[in-house]
This record gives C-alpha cells, sequence and structure tokens, in this order.
C-alpha cells in the first residue's frame, strides 16, 4: 500500500538500470554516431504466439535525431547498433529517461530544472525497440496511444504510419504489421515529435508546475505487440442497468465487434463469462473482410439479468464490488493464426478480451438552482474531491499512485478530477477498488480550448485537428466506460467547446455507449448539445480567509465548484529541506514579495505576497523559518477545514445548497509551494490534517459566518442520543464560556443538526481565543473533537474588488495572541507491532497527554513517525494527528505504514507543536 521515500524519487530507474546493462550488439550493423555514454540498449521483448495475447515493448533505446544521421530504413532495421543511445522505460518521456540515466540533474531540487537545455527537445527523437516472435502463423499488431505529440512509425525498416496519422496524445492505434514481420527477431520506432500543449491536441502544465523542459514529449502508455487469428475481437465492454430505488436487479448487456481478418468468408463463435456464474455463447457468421457487432441482451441471453447484484458503491457508501467480463471467439475449420499459410484447426481460439466492471447506477441532473447534483445508485452525494496531477515527467509508478489513492480515501474524500493527464488504466482500477470516483475531461488553456477561448494560451483550430480530438474522445471512452469509479467526462474545462467540436465529441461518446452524464465545462458554461454544465468555476486560487467559504457567493458554499483552494500549501520543513536550497529558505520566509519557483510560472502566481501578508497580519510577522512554517499549517489547517466544513454544512440548505466542491489541488506533480493537501513526499501538513478532520464521518464544527456549532452525519444510518459541549478559552486556558446540548439526533447521508449558537460576544473573551467542540455518543464515548483559533475581530472581505483568483481582504481577524500562549508539556508513549496476518505493515500506538499542571492546552500537535536518521517514515496513515489537548487530556492514536520503509531500524516518534518543544519518543 505504502512504497518507500527511496522509490518515491527514482521511479523507474531501477527498471532502467537493468535495461541500460543489456548491451548485445550485432557486429556489423549499421551504427549511429559514437557518444562518450556505454553501449546501451533495452531487453529485446520476446511475444508469444497465442492469440488474444497483448505484450507490451519492455522499453527503447532513445536518441535525439541530431545525433543520427542514418536514415529511417536503417534505425529501425533489426540489430541496429545504439551505442551511445540513452534507455528509457516502456512509458517514458524524454526527459524521464535522460534523468534516470544521469544525463540530467533532478529537476525537483531548487532551480536545476533550469539547467537543461530546452533546445535539445526542439527536434524529434527516436524511440526504438525490438521484439521476437517464434512463428508468424498467428496476424500481429501494434497497439497503442500516449504518443506525445506525434510520431512517424517504422516496423522492419519500412514506414508504417506517418506523424500526421500518428497524433495526439490519446489517440488509439492499431497497425496491422502482420505482412512485416519475421521470425526472430523484429524491430519497431518511433521517430517523436515535439510537443508544445498550446499547439498539439496533448496534455501541457498551464499555471501548475514549471513545465519540464521537453513538454513531455515521448510514449507515455504501453506499446503493445497484439497476437489473433483471423477473427480479431475488439471494443468489449457491457452495459448495466439497475432497478432503482430497490437495487434488486441489474440488467447486462455485453456487446463486442468482430472482424474478419481473411479474405473468405467465416463462422465465428463467441462464448463469454461473467464471474464463475454466468456464461453464454453464439455462433456469428462473417463474410470476408466484414466487421460486425455482436450483442447480447437479457432479452436473447436471461442469465444476464442478475437479481440481487452484487452493487458497487463509492468509498464510505457501501462495498466495491466488481465483476470479471471474460470473452473469447473461436473460428471453426480456420486456424489460430489467419496469416499467410496458417494451418487449420477447428475450433482453436482466434483472440479474446479480458477486463473488469462495475454494476451501478450515476445520475447528475441538475437542481432547482442549476447546479450539478451528483445522486449515485439513487442516493444523492456531495462531492468531495480534489484535482489530481500525475508526476511532472510523467513517469509511473503503481505503488505510488496506489498510496496516493489511500490518502484521499484517508482523507474522506470521494472523487478526484483529472483535467486532462488522463491517467494509465491501473489508475482507474484502483480508483475502482478504492471506491473513489473520477471526473476525468479535457485540459483549459491550450490547444484543447484553442478555438473557444478567445485570447487566451492555445491556438485555434484547423481542419486537421477535429478528427484528432474525436478519435481522442473515442478511445477514452472506450478506455474508462466499464469502470464505475468514472462518473462523467468534461468534454470542457474553463470554456465549452463550440457546436462543432461538441458535436464530434458527442458523437463518438453515444458511438462508444457511455454510460454517464457528459458535461460540456467545468465552468458555469453552455454548449448546445450537453446544455448547461451545472458547475462552476469562481475561484478562488489564491488566499482567502477562512470565513469567505460560508458566503454563497463567489467560490462560497454553494453549487459545484469544480476548482476552488485558498492556493499555497507550504509544506512541511522535512519536505522544504529536501526541495530547496538554504538561500530559497531564506527568501521563503523573510522575502513576501521574491518570485518562487516553486509556486507556479504563472505571473499571477508568481509570488507568496498575498498568503505572507495574511500570515503576518493575522500571526504575526515571521521571526525564522521555522515560525514561518509553523504559522503557515495553523492557516493552512483552519482554511481547508473551512472550505469541505462550509459545504458540507450548507448541502442540505432549501435555497441554493452546495452540491461539489473540488480542492484546487490534491497533489502536486513535483516539489510544490501551492496547491496540494500532500506533498510530493507524500508528508501530510496542516492542510491534509484540515481536510481530514472536516470529512470525519459524524463531525462537529463550528461555522464562522452565523456562529452555529453543527452535527454532519456521512453515514448512512441516522444517529441519535449525540451530545455536543462547546467551551471557549483564552489563550492561556481559562475558560469563558461552556455549554453542553444532549439528546441529538441527526440524520443519515450528509443530514446536519444545529445544535447551538455561540452568542455574539462573551464577558472576559480575548481577541485571540480558542473553541473546543467535543461530540460524544449515547455511550458517552468521543466521536469527534474539533478545536478553533478564534478572533473577536473578523476578516473583512471586499467582494466589489474580486477577480477571477481572489477577493481581496481589508481587514484581518487577530490571532496574534496565540504568540503568547504558554508552553505546553506534553508526553508521549509508543509501541509497535506487526501485523500477523499482513507482516509487511506494522502498526505504532502513539498515546500522547498534555500533563501541563495549568490551564494551558497544547495547540495543533503533530506526530510525525521517523527513523534512526529522524527521517519521516512515510507513507503513512494516522488515525488522527494535529490534535490539541487540554492539561489532563490525552488521546491514543496509530500510525500504519508499511514495515520496509523503516529501513531496519526502529521507528520513534516526533513530537511538536505550536506551543510545544519538539521531542522524539522511541517507539520500538
Amino acid at each position: 500500500m505504502f512504497p518507500s521515500p527511496v522509490r518515491t524519487v527514482r521511479w523507474e530507474a531501477s527498471a532502467l538500470t537493468v535495461l541500460g546493462l543489456l548491451g548485445a550488439l550485432l557486429a556489423g550493423a549499421p551504427a549511429a554516431a559514437p557518444s562518450p555514454r556505454a553501449a546501451q540498449v533495452p531487453a529485446v521483448t520476446a511475444v508469444p504466439a497465442t492469440p488474444g495475447s497483448t505484450t507490451p515493448l519492455s522499453g527503447y533505446a532513445i536518441r535525439s535525431t541530431a545525433g543520427v544521421s542514418d536514415a529511417a530504413a536503417l534505425v529501425s532495421a533489426p540489430g541496429y547498433r545504439t551505442a551511445g543511445w540513452h534507455p528509457a522505460g516502456p512509458r517514458s518521456t524524454v526527459l524521464a529517461a535522460l534523468v534516470a540515466d544521469g544525463t540530467h540533474p533532478d529537476p525537483f531540487h531548487s532551480t536545476d530544472q533550469r539547467r537543461i537545455p530546452a533546445a535539445d527537445f526542439t527536434v524529434p527523437w527516436w524511440f526504438r525497440s525490438e521484439f521476437t516472435v517464434a512463428d508468424t502463423s498467428a496476424r500481429t499488431y501494434l497497439d497503442f496511444s500516449g504518443v506525445v505529440s506525434a510520431a512517424d512509425v517504422f516496423v522492419n525498416g519500412t514506414q508504417v504510419a506517418t506523424a500526421a496519422a500518428v497524433a495526439g496524445a490519446y489517440t488509439h492505434h492499431e497497425l496491422d504489421v502482420t505482412e512485416l514481420v519475421r521470425a526472430g527477431a523484429n524491430a519497431v520506432a518511433f521517430r517523436i515529435q515535439p510537443n508544445d500543449p498550446r499547439k498539439n491536441l496533448t496534455m501541457g502544465w498551464l499555471d501548475w508546475l514549471q513545465p519540464p523542459p521537453d513538454e513531455n514529449m515521448g510514449i507515455v502508455r504501453d506499446v503493445l505487440v497484439r497476437r489473433g487469428g483471423p477473427v480479431a475481437l475488439r471494443d468489449a465492454h457491457v452495459l448495466t442497468g439497475l432497478a432503482l430505488p430497490s437495487l434488486a436487479s441489474a440488467d447486462l448487456t455485453v456487446k463486442a465487434k468482430l472482424r474478419n481478418e481473411s479474405a473468405a468468408p467465416v463462422t465465428a463463435e463467441v462464448s463469454g463469462t461473467i464471474g464463475s456464474g454466468i456464461a453464454f455463447r453464439r455462433e456469428v457468421p462473417l463474410g470476408a473482410h466484414e466487421t460486425k457487432t455482436v450483442a447480447f441482451t437479457p432479452a436473447d441471453t436471461p442469465q444476464l439479468h442478475l437479481e440481487r447484484p452484487r452493487v458497487w458503491w463509492p468509498a464510505g457508501m457501501g462495498a466495491q464490488e466488481l465483476y470479471e467480463l471474460d470473452l473469447a471467439v473461436t473460428v471453426s475449420g480456420a486456424g489460430a493464426g489467419g496469416g499467410a499459410g496458417a494451418g487449420g484447426v477447428s475450433g482453436a481460439v482466434s483472440d479474446r478480451a479480458r477486463h473488469g466492471f462495475g454494476i451501478r447506477s450515476v445520475q447528475a441532473p441538475l437542481n432547482k438552482d442549476g447546479a450539478r447534483q451528483y445522486s449515485v445508485n439513487g442516493r444523492p452525494l456531495l462531492i468531495r474531491g480534489a484535482g489530481w496531477s500525475p508526476d511532472e515527467l510523467l513517469r509511473w509508478d503503481a505503488t505510488y499512485a496506489e498510496d496516493r489513492l489511500a490518502y484521499a480515501r484517508d482523507l474522506g474524500l470521494n472523487t478526484l478530477r483529472l483535467e486532462g493527464h488522463l491517467e494509465q488504466d491501473e489508475f482507474f482500477d484502483l480508483a475502482d477498488r478504492y471506491g473513489i470516483l473520477t471526473l476525468p475531461g479535457w485540459q483549459c488553456c491550450t490547444k484543447w480550448e484553442g478555438e473557444v477561448n478567445g485570447t487566451e494560451a492555445g491556438e485555434g483550430w484547423t481542419a486537421a485537428d477535429h478528427p484528432v480530438a474525436k478519435a481522442s474522445m473515442a478511445a477514452e471512452a472506450a478506455r474508462l466506460r466499464d469502470h464505475p469509479s468514472v462518473i462523467s467526462f468534461l468534454i470542457g474545462s474553463d470554456f465549452a467547446p463550440n457546436a462543432e467540436i461538441e458535436r464530434g465529441y458527442v458523437e463518438a461518446l453515444k458511438a462508444a455507449d457511455w454510460p454517464t452524464p457528459v458535461i460540456p465545462a467545468a465552468a458555469a458554461k453552455s454548449a448546445p448539445l450537453t446544455g448547461a454544465s451545472g458547475m462552476r468555476m469562481p475561484g478562488p486560487y489564491d488566499w482567502v480567509p477562512p470565513g469567505y467559504w460560508y458566503d454563497k457567493r463567489e467560490g462560497g458554499a454553494t453549487g459545484f465548484n469544480s476548482e476552488t483552494s485558498a492556493g499555497p500549501d507550504i509544506p512541511t520543513l522535512d519536505t522544504l529541506r529536501r526541495m530547496m536550497s538554504p538561500a530559497e529558505l531564506t527568501s521563503l520566509w523573510k522575502d513576501p514579495a521574491a518570485p518562487q519557483y516553486h509556486r507556479s510560472p504563472s505571473r499571477t502566481y508568481a509570488t507568496l505576497k498575498l498568503y505572507d501578508d495574511a500570515l503576518s497580519a493575522r500571526y504575526g510577522a515571521p521571526r525564522s523559518l521555522e515560525d514561518y512554517v509553523a504559522k503557515a499549517q495553523l492557516a493552512q489547517y483552519e482554511n481547508v477545514r473551512a472550505q469541505y466544513e462550509a459545504y458540507a454544512r450548507n448541502a442540505t440548505d432549501a435555497s441554493k445548497p452546495s452540491t461539489g466542491l473540488i480542492y484546487w489541488m490534491f497533489n502536486s506533480g513535483w516539489t510544490s509551494l501551492h496547491w496540494q493537501l500532500v506533498d510530493r513526499y507524500l508528508d501530510q501538513n496542516g492542510a491534509y490534517f484540515g481536510a481530514k478532520k472536516a470529512n470525519e464521518p459524524l463531525h462537529v464544527q463550528y461555522a464562522y459566518d452565523d456562529r452555529t456549532v453543527a452535527v454532519v452525519n456521512r453515514r448512512a444510518a441516522a444517529v441519535s442520543g449525540l451530545t455536543a459541549r462547546v467551551s471557549l478559552f483564552n489563550t492561556d486556558g481559562t475558560r469563558k464560556y461552556d455549554r453542553t446540548v444532549t439528546g441529538l439526533t441527526v440524520g443519515g447521508n450528509g443530514a446536519k443538526t444545529i445544535a447551538l449558537t455561540l452568542p455574539a460576544s462573551v464577558e472576559g473573551l480575548s481577541a485571540t481565543h480558542l473553541a473546543r467542540l467535543v461530540l460524544t455518543d449515547a455511550s458517552g464515548r468521543e466521536v469527534s473533537r474539533n478545536v478553533y483559533w478564534l478572533s473577536t475581530r473578523r476578516d473583512v472581505l471586499d467582494y466589489t474588488e474580486s477577480d477571477w483568483y481572489h477577493t481581496p481582504t481589508t481587514a484581518y481577524a487577530d490571532l496574534t495572541g496565540l504568540r503568547s500562549m504558554a508552553q505546553a508539556t506534553v508526553s508521549a508513549t509508543a509501541t509497535t507491532s506487526v501485523d500477523a496476518d499482513a507482516p509487511s505493515t506494522s502498526t505504532t500506538v502513539v498515546t500522547v497527554r498534555n500533563t501541563g499542571t495549568g490551564n494551558t492546552p497544547a495547540l495543533l500537535t503533530d506526530l510525525h513517525l521517523v527513523d534512526g536518521k529522524d527521517t519521516p517514515v512515510l507513507p503513512v496513515r494516522w488515525s488522527d494527528n494535529q490534535i490539541s489537548l487540554w492539561p489532563g487530556e490525552s488521546a491514543t492514536l496509530t500510525a500504519t505504514y508499511r514495515t520496509a520503509d523503516l529501513h531496519g531500524s526502529a521507528p520513534a516518534i516526533r513530537v511538536s507543536g505550536w506551543n510545544t518543544p519538539t521531542a522524539t519518543v522511541p517507539a520500538g
């Protein structure tokens, strides 16, 4: 579930090292120009003859065309010598390979990325691989997508596709190379064209991070060598119809295309199974070179009507049940291969397809206020999400991806939005398994919206772009449609497509039997066929105070806000010291007006001035790097918590309810200072734990606007017999207000109950004060605790001066009183055990106690699991963290992590906090 920090940054480097050691070169073969680098070529991929098999190329040798003078026919010939070329993994950008083999420095540290010459990537690069086949009786295809930005393709010295045909990162290509493939070694070469996301329908980075100098040119998905017989089986998928609201039955329709590759008529038999209990078959006559769609429906195949189906639910709403489809096509009286001279074996398997699917229903009508309201399996839900980012170099690490999805679930999120950068198949498999809903869609501010976004970035479309866009939509629809985690496709982001572009998308989606709502834009736009988006994109993207989120205007808690946050999310000190130089760290806390390379290439976000000005005004000017980071954690905790709490509170309002929140963003693709709930190294800061607190299943919360205390219940069942106690304290711990409300009942599925309203003023309450909210169940057990640091002076917003990225604050809350809090004495004891059922996983149990004799609470006490070198053990899943304890109070927390991430050392717990001295205690 969790990777080591070393693996997190090395990615596929270990595989590339192995590839680089395999340097078998054929004497006398044409040679490329020499270089000082030792001969390094990828392993040759052995491809079986089994019809229906798909074998990914294991890797490539790559080199700039500027260093290769040989003709394409030579470069793509088997045995061509690649001395001096760079090894690359099976899914790799050019820069990812060059960083892995040490040619260029780590672009994630300091400004080292600037040292990489962008001019190297303004010419095409060769990606070359070899594969072997033992016989040529089976048909052979190259099957791929993920070329950035376009490629000429060659097999065994012959060009099989041009860059005009293989264009766009998402278009899918199947090239029949049967006549070119020979027994033994075969070569495939891609001449990859440079990428410019403003000119090509690919992918870019906008203002998310400093873009890589190669603009991700390369091949970022597997290139498959597919083998098949005389009849090809393609486009297999399952349409599901779930009975609502009973969920008592479901109707399945299984569809696929059969393609007769031979010049003679054949009779094909399609047979399939779903799980272990459903089987079906049918004979299908096919004329020479005929393609035919076959469909099995409950009307002709009664076993496809399911009683009591196993239904797939999002996380927190039920189980993630999945089914498996297995289809095969056999041909009577024909050989398995179907190539020239193929022998005849009656009933041999010609092709097959296997993949999973889920049974669930997604609806997303517009409510009376015009907002998109999602429901799954007939149950409405508030979308609590965030924006997903891949690695900046598009390196794929399945463990790292799973760790982040586990974090999303740990945070109580139910949705991740993918604006462009539509991830690998394995990502969606993981999302299905973790119950994380996904909102994929095209990217703004690039070529994708160049035709409709006026003067913004992205060139207008030519006639050649329309078929690329439609083919991209068709390919992604076919790839994603059976994943139950995918609940929509957004065919626009900041802008909706025009009528012509929308028609291409909609036609492609319809042809693919797309099963979920199609959204014209993430912004408040509309399109002729898909109508109004029901979403809005008012921001903010930079700092606003916590109280902002409760107003039903701008980015506040109403409707469906598709991307919004208070901008910067400063990482922990551990992460900052890994990603920035000492000089950069000094500038970080001393100079708010200084450009921050690790924030954004956008001039709007070049500095942290808005954020830093608010931090100084509310908490006091920073006195050191440590003080700056400590204040940042307080600010991020309160702000992120407020965002999710405000949307949760307003979700059940009769007027203008909130229906969705996508925090911008969940993570960054590199080492960043903004837009992230979790940082590059999977460390967790105030933003993370603020979100985790706000999204508790049963939660007590305070509202900044009307001072109400509410209980929100995200569980399905109602809860009764609850008791809420609310206390207000001065910063010295003196209690100034205390009230207990008993007998509270709250409904399920996101319902709320108002427990009480705090008075507008309390005698003797200091300008900076603390609010402690404690919720207990009928047995007296604490089920939710929430602590706020508040001010008698409110933040004041000037909405008349709002722009697209923030609303100015004209007066700030006074939280400077926190600086005068006395030091709190906190003790901790910890023990660690290894899970007997999963010995690779360890659990550390920590009991932390405020042992002070006075009244002073320990505010935002943070626990970090560390190894023997005081390095954080990451990733780690805490039951709770960054807690606040009053004298005599204690809490027992658990941390779960991979045992191997300790690297053989004994675990320890580092305890720190706002007013708690840092100390480390053993946890072995």
